[in-house]
């Protein structure tokens, strides 16, 4: 047989594109179209309905930047078309190859009652199947002209990413608005030929399906009268019938389908428009429910469904009900997709607290999984924080992103710091907005990892992003793709269901130890320096609001401000989601964040001062709150009393100019550069700073990444740096224990003041930068005179290692990487710390001695600032302050304990006397996260502590109160069954490296 293959496909692609599809809707009147432009900010839906429109014509422009325009619609069935199937065509301008990234809208009936969403893939509005003829049409579209960020050539500038900047041009321009007939016959037909197409071109060559499929789809296209689709539709569809009916065979991949819509709760989008973009979702996908009764739909962030609640609660009824009918699912139990790199210890445990604890609350559903298909890589101690708020599954995508090394599994067990394991999957589609095409379904089968142990994986379906959800037409493409020989079998099901079928499947999958590191996205771990420094602060803020407050309660009767923090929390939980922390949203969603950080930093000093006033009482007394985990210069973790200060420090010039800090402890030389040549650990006989090399060295290098200029930074960068030394200014400070610095450099300029305390085995650099740079990268280096061929970095609930060299891909891939408070090198005996008060990326990187010795050092280098042009062409410019510390002959429980200082400053209080701590704790190995009361207003005390050296270790927790019970928890306050050994107000804790335990302390 002569190979006519390219003949028949060019053929099937004209034929659908030219004839069948325009022959879905063969008749169509115009609607009448008017318009009220709304000013200013969205209104609620009650005023868009009532104002007076003026009317408008397709074709013509309308749309503002980020503004909004109600849309009236009316019009009259024709009477001939009794008997058929009509729909309203709403076309507001839409590009299809941008679903969730520009103009959307919502449908109203004139009562308000919300029909569905509008995107660029999902158009139309069923009025009546069949129509009696001759009814009225009246509807209303809450249009939403978002400008388009992220366009065909993207990353260029754009000033459209913030309302204050992006003009009055209006965007789109009207292109249909019409009432139409559809020809169900002619759209069955369309997805029959779609879904063999698709097929076809994924099997091989030599395949008898494929062939088999290729004369089928040729019998089809003979079957259609191209003068006359609509009435020969059916007849090409009775040609297709057999090979859509042959079976898949037994071994075939299984797809577990879950409708799905990734809504960024931030990104090319301000918080505002998020509310509406998941009204219009939730809309979409409770009708789709109504009408397709195998598909199932699960949507994950609680504040999005809170959003819902608060926002539509018309749409909230249609979303409860679904819920109750098991079709619509909460899924992933976390306040937003939350970044899991930056937040801290207690945050990323909120994160779980709060998202399960919402949908416990509203549906009495508890969910097993985490849902994390976008998020930028995995911290090393999420799985006992998953473990510990009673999940067991976890499910990501984004690690298929990764640009050098392919992960080796999809279905596997994830080890974390303290050796729980999460059973893991990511989705073979590679893809979190899988639309049924046959290249997704055949590439899922191809590329999952495990065949030969395993058969099930996931594709979560549907546009996403900018949300939009699941259409008719991938539910319609799914049902034939059932089960159907070539292609692997679809199925709509839960989460749950899923990871129940894959977990039963492999029971000895594949374990994978330590963190899930993304090999992309590098920077986020820098961009937007305020974003990340408001988390951090409100972090250790709401530590030290929710100690004193809960101290004040139990001690003074204090009124313990549940609702405030509750509300707090959320909101910082909010702004950790994985497109505002890391850096990666329009200017309009930082803006608001700077300003959000700092009225939430107001109410929390508030809620400290008012609470350590109630413990301090009247007097006259210069006291010293210690919010810290460890006690410092006399003062008890968690207590207040005078300070013990001992010791001085000298200040004196240095013969080659510049000047010597000595406090007895450290012996620090300044250079006349500035720069730090000597930090010598008098105790510890040892110099700290690399021969040759000098720390608190300001470097500048290039930044301009193939791509994703917030995202990323490329390995290249490195190839050119700039030592920024020259010196506008050397002296010392006023208080005798300090030399200031201040340097230009371009159009910026920076202050670094160094200072050394009586008694502290700490350098302290206070960094203010003035910063106008453009695509320029901004570190500060430490090069230490120590062999070490791992380093540890703190994370979530205890700390992890990595590579100092570079001997696989694998570890030359984390050129970038990210920190909490510390990282620590150490040879055995001797190491060095450096902690930060709001810093997350660095590097750490060997280099060969200078001196002859041929060992080798180590340099610490902490990443400061960016300045990417997109999607914030004004990335952080502007003033910047920053604080770190070199902590000289520092080991891992230095590092612990001055990590934690750095961040939670003292406070001085007047008062009466010392306040003691309401729960002590006699192991400096374990640190306690949090001490609060009980979520459920019970009065109960709950601490919540983990060892943080990586060793085992027994401790005794001792409260300062009556206790009548204690009780182990998860992190949702909810007994475990195992009680903990006490002996009244004593709790005997025996603890694994980094285990965290949750105590609830139940007062007399």
């Amino acid at each position: 047989m002569h190979d006519d293959r390219n003949l028949v496909e060019a053929r099937l692609k004209r034929v659908l594109d030219e004839r069948i599809r325009p022959a879905v809707y063969p008749e169509s009147v115009p609607l009448d179209v008017a318009v009220w432009h709304a000013p200013g900010e969205p209104v609620p839906v009650a005023e868009g309905l009532a104002a007076e429109p003026e009317p408008i014509e397709v074709g013509a422009r309308w749309g503002a930047p980020w503004g909004t325009s109600w849309f009236r619609v009316t019009g009259t069935v024709p009477e001939a078309w009794a008997g058929r199937t009509v729909e309203a065509l709403l076309d507001l301008g839409f590009d299809e190859n941008m679903p969730g990234f520009q103009c959307e809208g919502l449908v109203y009936r004139p009562d308000g009652t919300p029909v569905k969403g509008l995107n660029p893939r999902n158009q139309w509005v069923r009025i009546g199947a069949p129509v009696e003829g001759g009814e009225e049409v009246r509807l209303h579209i809450e249009a939403a002209s978002n400008p388009v960020i992220l366009d065909y050539h993207p990353f260029l500038p754009t000033q459209l990413g913030d309302k204050e900047t992006a003009g009055s041009a209006p965007q789109y321009r009207l292109t249909r608005m019409d009432l139409a007939v559809l020809d169900e016959d002619v759209w069955q037909l369309v997805i029959d030929l779609e879904v063999l197409g698709e097929l076809m071109a994924e099997l091989p060559v030599e395949s008898a399906r494929r062939w088999d499929i290729l004369r089928a789809v040729e019998r089809a296209l003979d079957a259609i009268d191209l003068q006359d689709v609509n009435g020969t539709a059916a007849r090409a569809r009775e040609q297709l019938a057999g090979v859509l009916a042959v079976p898949a065979v037994p071994s075939a991949h299984r797809i577990s389908a879950v409708g799905h819509a990734h809504i960024d709760s931030a990104w090319l989008w301000p918080l505002r428009e998020t509310v509406r973009k998941v009204a219009r979702t939730t809309s979409n996908m409770t009708a789709l429910i109504e009408d397709e009764p195998d598909f199932v739909f699960a949507m994950s962030q609680a504040q999005q469904w809170a959003w819902v609640k608060e926002h539509r609660p018309e749409v909230w009824a249609r979303v409860k009900k679904a819920v109750a009918d098991g079709r619509f699912v909460p899924a992933g139990g976390m306040w937003v997709e939350s970044d899991t790199n930056m937040p801290g210890s207690e945050a990323m445990a909120r994160q779980f607290v709060h998202g399960k604890r919402f949908f416990l609350d509203e549906f009495g559903i508890e969910n097993d999984e985490a849902w994390l298909p976008d998020t930028f890589g995995f911290a090393a101690g999420l799985p006992q924080i998953i473990k510990a708020a009673g999940s067991k599954w976890l499910l990501t995508q984004k690690i298929s992103w990764s640009q050098t090394n392919k992960f080796p599994h999809h279905t596997f067990q994830w080890e974390g710091i303290d050796g729980t394991r999460i059973f893991t999957h990511f989705p073979p589609v590679d893809t979190y907005n899988c639309s049924m095409k046959g290249s997704e379904i055949a590439h899922a089968a191809r590329n999952f990892k495990d065949k030969g142990a395993a058969r099930h994986s996931l594709a979560p379906t549907g546009w996403g992003d900018g949300g939009g959800g699941t259409t008719r037409e991938m539910i319609a493409k799914s049902a034939r793709l059932r089960d159907l020989e070539g292609s692997a079998t679809v199925v709509w099901e839960t989460p749950e269901a899923f990871f129940r079928k894959a977990e039963a499947e492999y029971p000895d999958a594949p374990v994978w130890v330590g963190e899930l590191y993304l090999e992309l996205h590098r920077a986020t771990l820098t961009s937007q320096a305020k974003t990340k420094q408001g988390n951090r602060r409100s972090e250790h803020l709401l530590r030290e609001a929710e100690l004193w407050a809960a101290t004040a309660a139990v001690r003074a009767g204090f009124p313990y401000p549940y609702e405030e923090l509750d509300r707090i929390w959320k909101t910082v939980l909010l702004h950790q989601f994985h497109d505002i922390l890391p850096g990666s949203s329009i200017a309009w969603v930082h803006r608001e964040a700077r300003a959000t950080y700092e009225r939430l930093a107001g109410e929390l000093n508030a809620i400290i001062d008012s609470a350590q006033r109630a413990l301090a009482g009247e007097g006259t007394a210069s006291l010293v709150f210690n919010s810290a985990p460890h006690a410092r210069e006399g003062v008890p973790a968690g207590g207040a009393r005078l300070p013990l200060t001992e010791g001085r420090t000298s200040l004196a010039p240095r013969p080659d100019g510049g000047f010597v800090l000595d406090n007895g402890l450290l012996r620090v030389e300044i250079d006349a550069r500035g720069l730090v040549v000597s930090a010598y650990d008098i105790e510890g006989d040892r110099e700290t700073i690399a021969p040759g090399g000098a720390a608190g060295l300001l470097q500048l290098h290039p930044d301009f990444p193939n791509m994703w200029d917030a995202w990323d930074v490329d390995a290249f960068y490195r190839h050119t740096v700039t030592d920024l030394t020259g010196v506008d200014e050397l002296a010392p400070g006023a208080d005798g224990a300090s030399v200031r610095v201040t340097r230009t450099f371009g159009d910026s300029r920076v202050t670094q003041h160094l200072s050394l305390a009586p008694g502290d085995k700490r350098l302290l650099l206070d960094t203010e930068v003035d910063w106008h740079e453009t695509e320029k990268f901004l570190k500060l280096a430490f090069p230490l005179d120590v062999h070490a061929e791992r380093y540890a970095s703190e994370t979530q609930f205890g700390h992890f290692h990595r590579p100092t060299h570079t001997n696989t891909s694998w570890e030359a891939a984390k050129f970038e990487a990210c920190n909490h408070r510390f990282v620590h090198v150490e040879e055995p005996g001797w190491g060095a710390a450096v902690v930060n008060d709001s810093t997350y990326g660095h590097d750490v990187t060997r280099t060969v001695r200078t001196d002859g010795d041929r060992g080798t050092t180590t340099t610490v280098r902490v990443s400061l600032l960016r300045a990417p042009r997109f999607p914030d062409p004004e990335t952080d410019q502007g003033v910047h302050r920053f604080r770190h510390a070199l902590v000289p002959g520092a080991g891992i429980a230095d590092a612990v304990r001055e990590g934690w200082r750095i961040n939670l400053p003292e406070r001085r209080i007047t008062g009466g006397g010392e306040v003691s701590p309401l729960v002590t704790v006699d192991r400096d190995a374990v640190v306690i996260t949090a001490v609060k009361l009980a979520d459920d207003g019970s009065g109960d005390v709950v601490v919540r502590l983990h060892e943080a050296h990586g060793g085992r270790t027994r401790a005794t927790l001792t409260a300062d109160f009556e206790v009548a019970d204690v009780s182990a928890t998860d992190l949702l306050e909810r007994p475990l069954p195992e009680p903990p050994s006490r002996e009244g107000a004593r709790v005997a804790l025996r603890l694994r490296p980094f285990e965290l335990v949750t105590l609830r302390l139940r007062r007399s």
